[in-house]
């Protein structure tokens, strides 16, 4: 049996657009012999819908766009994922079409996905339909977990929408093979693949065979189209090393270019400080979009360094980038005079004056995305989002972060990947140490210490979900610890206010961890 696997990059609600790219490849599937061509789950509609998928209008136009595609389904059967309309509820679907017929949908049963679950019903799960002699079962994401499927069947088919997070796709691959290995089936996998706002599917789409070996790998965080026989003498294919940081930087600039380019926003314009945070966004920002679209805003205070202020100048000359130095220094000091009757004269920086600081140059950057259209990225790291150090109105503004959800000293690792080939980022901004610069010779240091430690306390927190004891007894000092889990519950109100942020990691603030505002938990 020949199959086709069609990974695709689709647009949610982009019927016109997803129906034709969806027949282009069932055409070519046809002409390369294929009995049958597998498209992700929610491939008619776009993922993740949200809500969309309880609107009666936009289930009826998945319906539609069905039975158009079904209208190209001679000679081939196809395997097509889309939200349903059931008895008042929503399933999510494949539909099985032959003779350019939809004949069954398999629905899924287990709703594990936090994404989906309050949006749609549970299902029947597993079903099975015949191509020639073959009984090939479907099923669709956790639903494989079922083994059940494998009753009088030789070949399981495996839809899916699981967005893209480190070490997800080595995890998958192993979870196939180990899939393969046990029941003794081929399996043909499906996945989603494209960034819709701050969730990233990968792709990484798969054929595995009876012996658990992989015999086709279809690239990661790009569009790409195989032609299996089952039936062939196929070759294993050795599982290739999944880079961390190459991966990383792949999930970031897919999430960046779909978010444009699906939202229909050309140009986009950032501070850039001197610091490593701002220099990664600009270098990948510029490769994405194109240095032509990115617009960077120099604002220094009278407690920048100069070798900031240099360093930022000669990467944006690095990167071709339109650049401008506006000083903030006299708008700061007109803000203070004028409201020094109401906070009292003082000499001394605090968190008020540092405050100001930040929601200045947040001003003036809203006010260069409002004179030429540009959207603003914003240049917190996750480390800073946990810990709290970003201001409200201030550095924390933007309408999407792409290091939102990367610690900081994967940031430095996204740095020296970027200066792999030629010095694109100053090496002096890589080697100074980390600082806000919004007092006479302030340290990141000074609050915490250094980010490897801190990283690995929020890490063991966030992603592993330890307990501060567990953390204090692996050996952390104690005082560090219950530092930063008050900071974590202290600034719940600020990740509340963030924007949208791109989804690395397995627990992402606004969507993984939804913490109350309103809370005496841990206090």
């Amino acid at each position: 049996m020949k199959v086709a696997v069609a990974q695709l990059n689709y647009t949610i609600g982009a019927f016109d657009a997803n129906k034709m790219k969806i027949v282009e490849a069932i055409e070519k599937a046809k002409k390369a012999g294929a009995e049958v061509a597998v498209f992700a789950e929610y491939a008619i509609s776009g993922a993740p819908a949200y809500d969309l998928l309880n609107k009666v209008q936009f289930l009826e136009m998945c319906e539609e766009a069905l039975i158009e595609i079904a209208a190209f389904c001679d000679n081939i059967t196809v395997v097509i994922g889309l939200p349903i309309q059931h008895s008042q509820q929503t399933l999510s679907a494949a539909a099985i079409i032959q003779n350019r017929q939809v004949v069954s949908f398999v629905t899924k049963r287990d709703l594990n996905q936090r994404d989906e679950a309050p949006y749609l019903a549970s299902g029947d799960g597993c079903d099975y339909f015949f191509i020639g002699g073959h009984k090939v079962a479907v099923v669709l994401g956790k639903d494989a977990l079922n083994t059940n499927y494998v009753r009088a069947t030789d070949t399981v088919i495996f839809l899916d929408a699981d967005r893209w997070r480190r070490r997800r796709i080595e995890r998958r691959y192993a979870y196939m093979a180990e899939r393969g290995f046990i029941t003794e089936r081929n399996l043909v996998y499906v996945n989603q693949l494209g960034g819709h706002t701050d969730t990233i599917f990968d792709g990484s789409s798969a054929v595995f065979n009876h012996k658990g070996e992989a015999i086709a790998l279809l690239d990661s965080f790009k569009e790409d189209f195989v032609v299996v026989d089952l039936d062939a003498d196929n070759k294993p294919i050795e599982i290739p090393y999944q880079d961390k940081t190459v991966n990383t930087m792949s999930a970031i600039k897919l999430g960046l270019k779909d978010f444009f380019e699906k939202n229909g926003f050309k140009s986009a314009c950032l501070g850039l400080s001197g610091g490593i945070d701002s220099a990664v966004v600009a270098a990948i920002a510029a490769d994405v979009l194109g240095p032509e679209n990115v617009r960077v805003l120099l604002m220094p205070s009278q407690f920048s360094s100069d070798h900031s202020v240099d360093d930022s100048v000669e990467m944006a000359k690095n990167l071709g980038l339109k650049y401008d130095i506006v000083p903030i220094t006299d708008a700061y000091r007109v803000v203070t005079e004028a409201m020094a009757p109401v906070l009292g004269e003082s000499s001394e920086v605090g968190v008020t004056e540092e405050n100001i600081q930040s929601r200045l140059r947040c001003v003036m950057l809203m006010a260069l995305s409002n004179k030429y259209g540009d959207v603003l990225l914003n240049t917190t790291n996750k480390s800073e989002l946990t810990l709290g150090y970003s201001t409200l109105y201030g550095d924390s503004a933007g309408v999407l972060s792409i290091l939102g959800d990367v610690y900081k000293r994967d940031v430095y690792a996204l740095a020296n990947l970027i200066n792999r080939e030629r010095e694109i980022i100053p090496q002096s901004i890589i080697d100074k140490e980390p600082s806000a610069e919004l007092r006479p010779d302030q340290k990141d240091t000074d609050y915490m210490p250094p980010y490897d430690i801190v990283d690995a306390i929020i890490y063991r927190m966030l992603e592993e979900g330890q307990s501060r004891e567990e953390i204090i007894n692996a050996g952390f000092d104690s005082e560090v610890v219950y530092k930063i889990y008050g900071n974590i519950l202290r600034n719940v109100q600020k990740r509340h206010q963030f924007c949208p942020v791109l989804r690395i990691s397995y627990c992402t603030f606004g969507k993984d961890r939804v913490m109350p505002l309103t809370s005496k938990y841990g206090f």
